[in-house]
């Protein structure tokens, strides 16, 4: 298909026997009975060179120069490359300059190891078809997750781009695609694929780049600083889910009108920044009025969520004191329209889904769980490992439907009386078959979510809530419409600038966090 084979380090992980405490060399006093102190500081570019003091490990037999030892600190994994092997107990590392406290890891703790891969192939394959004139797309972060926020960028595609340039001549432009899921781990899930303006490497820092050492490492850092100010202009980057949940919950309420795809992405932006420069300022104690919207918020969602409706559908729940004797017949008579559509669309989907759809998305199921809870127990930066089901159901399914068709025509060519043509018909029908049952299914799912709000009128314990969900969600549009032009005007160009150029933006903002944290 085209691919490039890669081989990463992280697939070959393995656990490291014993356990480690790292010490950084900056006057660090040494463990138990070396009570000398460590004098010199190596700290170089973004590097911090520690020593890994090992308890019970093996350094020199399953330790090279070149691999990298990962830890986990605050939920966070944290690579160091190995420099130097004095025995099978201390070993010399460089560290990057993450703000994590190392009075943490003077303790016994566990840790892996990545073996070195060489991807000089890779990148030879790579300069190749871009010389070709083809596209690389390439995942910067180094693997899938799914946390809401973006993992440190690896090195690969500024060292590809200088490369390109240097070996022909050809500044490629670096594209950000922004992959937006929503409900991704399903079937028919949704995703908002979102390109940016493109960014490339600054010819004139070329020579810095072929110099090599720190003048190389400094002209990538600042390539793959670009790129990341590109990637946050695509997508939507929060804290955490509940945040993130917040916020599309806010964004529906706060606009009324329909909206494009493009102008929710970039509301959604805007009410990210804003709630980020809103907890910063605050030192992550917003204020009182605030907290009791974002209390409110959550209050109608968790609503939403036990009646099982949409934020939608909640404009529709018209008070039935407001209903006149025709609205009533009317809405009498839609329950049984809709329970009789919903019925003839299921009914129609259910011998091409059952026989055909249903076997393999079960056992899809199962095993794509199974390879979650796996994968999450072998990553450290993933959430819920929900990044992974889809991918695993697809390829399961892959290998799975077409051996079920062949099951059904083996059983069809020894129990039945049908001769070869009409076996071979059958067989070739199964796809068009599999694919209405999937379309035929979806629409009707569709007409029971519709439906829900019309059933759970009918009863009289929920009847009085739906009433109060208009009423609820209009007084929280006025709040927080009211709340966001006080602090508007204080969030910049994220409230004042109809058209945000959201790379610039991104570009700005991370000047001037570097600029306040040297301060």
């Amino acid at each position: 298909m085209g691919a490039v084979p890669v081989k990463r380090a992280q697939d070959s992980a393995k656990k490291g026997t014993g356990s480690i405490s790292i010490f950084r060399l900056l006057n660090e006093k040494l463990p138990s009975n070396e009570e000398h102190e460590i004098k010199t500081s190596t700290q170089s570019d973004n590097n911090i060179t520690c020593l890994i003091k090992g308890h019970g490990t093996k350094f020199i037999t399953e330790v090279k120069c070149g691999d990298k030892i990962q830890i986990v600190i605050d939920g966070s994994a944290v690579g160091m490359k190995v420099t130097k092997i004095e025995d099978d107990l201390t070993i010399h590392a460089e560290c990057p300059d993450v703000s994590f406290d190392f009075d943490k890891t003077k303790f016994s703790i566990s840790y892996k190891i990545f073996l070195r891969v060489d991807q000089k192939d890779v990148y030879e394959m790579v300069l190749a078809k871009l010389a070709m004139g083809g596209a690389i797309g390439i995942f910067p972060e180094g693997g899938s997750h799914d946390r809401t926020d973006l993992l440190p960028l690896k090195v690969g595609v500024a060292l590809i781009a200088y490369s390109a340039l240097e070996k022909d001549g050809l500044n490629v432009p670096i594209v950000p695609v922004g992959l937006n899921y929503f409900r991704g781990h399903r079937f028919r899930g949704r995703v908002i694929v979102e390109f940016g303006k493109p960014t490339n490497v600054d010819p004139s820092t070329l020579g810095d780049f072929s110099k090599g050492g720190h003048t190389k490492r400094k002209v990538c850092n600042e390539c793959l600083s670009r790129i990341e100010d590109n990637m946050r202009g695509v997508i939507v980057s929060t804290p955490d889910y509940e945040s993130l949940q917040l916020i599309h919950t806010a964004r529906r309420l706060y606009k009324n009108q329909a909206l494009s795809t493009l102008e929710k992405q970039d509301l959604s932006r805007r009410f990210a920044e804003g709630y980020k420069q809103l907890l910063l300022r605050t030192q992550g104690k917003p204020p009182s009025e605030w907290l009791e919207l974002q209390n409110r918020i959550k209050a109608y969602q968790k609503e939403l969520n036990e009646l099982g409706l949409r934020d939608y559908q909640v404009p529709g729940l018209t008070s039935e004191e407001k209903e006149t004797d025709v609205d009533v017949v009317l809405r009498g008579l839609r329950l049984p329209y809709r329970i009789a559509e919903i019925l003839l669309l299921l009914l129609l989907a259910f011998i091409p889904s059952l026989f055909l759809n249903l076997p393999v998305g079960l056992i899809a199921r199962i095993y794509a769980n199974r390879r979650r809870e796996k994968a999450l127990a072998a990553s450290s930066v993933k959430v819920k490992g929900m990044d992974v089901m889809l991918s695993e159901k697809v390829l399961l399914s892959i290998v799975m439907v077409p051996s079920l068709w062949m099951l059904y025509g083996m059983i069809l060519y020894f129990y039945s009386n049908l001769d070869g043509p009409a076996i071979a018909l059958s067989i070739s029908s199964f796809p068009l078959f599999s694919y209405m049952g999937i379309v035929t299914t979806e629409a009707g799912m569709v007409g029971l979510k519709d439906l829900k709000p019309l059933l759970v009128r009918l009863l009289p314990s929920t009847r009085q809530r739906l009433l109060l969900l208009p009423i609820m969600r209009i007084n929280l549009q006025i709040d927080l419409r009211e709340f966001i032009r006080k602090i508007g005007p204080t969030l910049g160009d994220v409230y004042t600038e109809k058209y945000l150029d959201w790379a610039k933006f991104q570009k700005n903002h991370r000047i001037t966090a570097k600029s306040d944290k040297n301060d």
